[in-house]
């Protein structure tokens, strides 16, 4: 069967906070704005101005979430994989008293961030709430100009393009649901991790899978340990405190570490039982997502604003479940991203189109699902996780406080992270022939409720939360 199939690397990608669609996603439409133009003009000299105009959703938040920042720094040539995250801030300051940048890196250019760059709150365009343009005015006169969509997870798509990529391939284990997922499982006796390094095997050797996968754990591990050693205020006027690394100092009871392995070894002798490890769980989740409102390093998984479930379960399983091996957590991806590409496929992973159901409770449900099969469940109890962590995230809405992915956002991690290791140990114990709901039709259930969600609730900071909590002015 020939087919295009969303990648575990497009569900699990290495970025910088705090949002994938509203940051990441628009940093990556400007990097290929600019590889357009020099293919345009066959040099960015020919360049003399470049605007960029935000719809929808990523103008009313923005600011809050960093998406000025994002498209400048994409249009300067920096990329959000090896950026050195401790230096952007002095780059977007450079950029802001020089009102220049230098344009792929090469050519400089006039660019003021409160003039080039244009906020249009009560316009939106049909295809997604998430737009953006760029315009570019030429030495020969032209105007040169793309428009493009951040559809979630840092995935974006030009208009009138295909909406993953454009190759085709032969899978052996072809798959867009659950449904087919299971039928795959059930006729090869695999479990779900196994039959999606099967496809992923048609575009990249194991071994470069295993080595990116290896470097996704890296990345997920280092956010939670750097999280959970950095105090301080989060930036954006909001004023909210770090708690992670209080969290860490408290439960830790003074015991030495010098690294992350005798930090997990430290965790595993300073306590146990439920309360002990229910607040491990809880602080590993506000570690990442501290770190992402920070603009730090973190993965999508599968957006930004949720990037801290599916980590924290698995660092609950490295440190608290018997039967961890390296392998465990190659499985716990692969598995996790099948789920998120369901999610994807049937429904959305845009809290721009479906609210925070379509971040959290996704990333939830990916969660869920691999750790049901990590603790040896069969591929139906896997699904059925997936879709107890889903149906009890239905009509989550997104409504940051002044379009910062702080408040609630941070705190929904640590719900979405419990709410999955629940749903596995339910699943488990669980018989998926007699469940009533199916996660094909929680995923359709998803979709609708998106589809009849006021917009108001889908990250705009016009609804919820952003509108009852009464904030001064000087304080964002």
């Amino acid at each position: 069967m020939i087919q295009s199939k969303i990648s575990v690397f497009d569900i699990l990608k290495v970025g910088i906070g705090p949002s994938s669609s509203h940051t990441l996603g628009p940093w990556r439409a400007a990097q290929r704005f600019v590889a357009s133009l020099n293919k345009r003009c066959n040099s960015l000299t020919e360049v003399l101005v470049v605007n960029v105009i935000l719809y929808g959703s990523l103008s009313k938040t923005g600011i809050g979430h960093g998406t000025d920042k994002a498209v400048v720094l994409g249009l300067a040539g920096f990329d959000p994989v090896e950026m050195p995250v401790d230096t952007l801030e002095s780059v977007i300051e450079e950029i802001k008293n020089n009102k220049s940048l230098r344009l792929g890196g090469e050519h400089e250019i006039i660019f003021s961030m409160q003039d080039n760059i244009i906020f249009l709150m009560n316009e939106s365009l049909n295809y997604h709430p998430n737009a953006l343009a760029f315009q570019a005015f030429l030495r020969s006169g032209e105007e040169f100009k793309e428009t493009f969509f951040s559809v979630g997870g840092g995935m974006i798509q030009k208009q009138d393009e295909k909406e993953i990529e454009e190759k085709s391939f032969v899978f052996p284990y072809p798959s867009d649901n659950a449904t087919e997922l299971l039928k795959w499982c059930n006729i090869t006796g695999f479990p779900i991790s196994t039959v999606v390094l099967g496809n992923e095997k048609v575009k990249m050797e194991e071994k470069a899978i295993r080595a990116k996968m290896a470097n996704i754990w890296e990345v997920m591990l280092a956010s939670i340990y750097k999280g959970c050693h950095t105090a301080g205020t989060l930036p954006g006027g909001l004023n909210v405190k770090r708690r992670a690394a209080e969290h860490n100092t408290r439960l830790l009871l003074n015991h030495q570490y010098h690294d992350v392995e005798t930090w997990m070894q430290a965790i595993r002798k300073s306590g146990d039982g439920f309360q002990y490890t229910l607040a491990w769980v809880s602080c590993f989740a506000l570690a990442v997502n501290e770190e992402n409102a920070a603009f730090g390093r973190i993965v999508t998984a599968p957006t930004n604003g949720s990037a801290g479930v599916l980590p924290a379960v698995l660092l609950y399983y490295v440190v608290f479940c018997k039967g961890f091996s390296e392998e465990s957590i190659f499985k716990f991806l692969l598995n996790a991203a099948e789920i998120g590409s369901i999610f994807k496929n049937g429904a959305t992973i845009s809290a721009a189109m479906g609210g925070c159901q379509a971040e959290i409770g996704v990333s939830s449900s990916m969660a869920a699902s691999a750790l049901t099969e990590l603790l040896g469940g069969r591929p139906d109890q896997c699904l059925m996780a997936a879709e107890i962590a889903m149906e009890h995230h239905l009509g989550l809405t997104c409504d940051p406080i002044a379009g910062l992915v702080q408040v609630p956002c941070i705190e929904r991690n640590t719900m979405g992270a419990i709410k999955a290791i629940t749903a596995a140990q339910l699943a488990i114990n669980g018989e998926p022939d007699l469940a009533k709901v199916t996660l094909d039709g929680v995923v359709k259930t998803m979709w609708q409720t998106a589809l009849d969600m006021n917009s108001k609730y889908k990250e705009t900071s016009e609804g919820g939360l952003a509108v009852n909590i009464p904030i001064s002015l000087c304080d964002c």
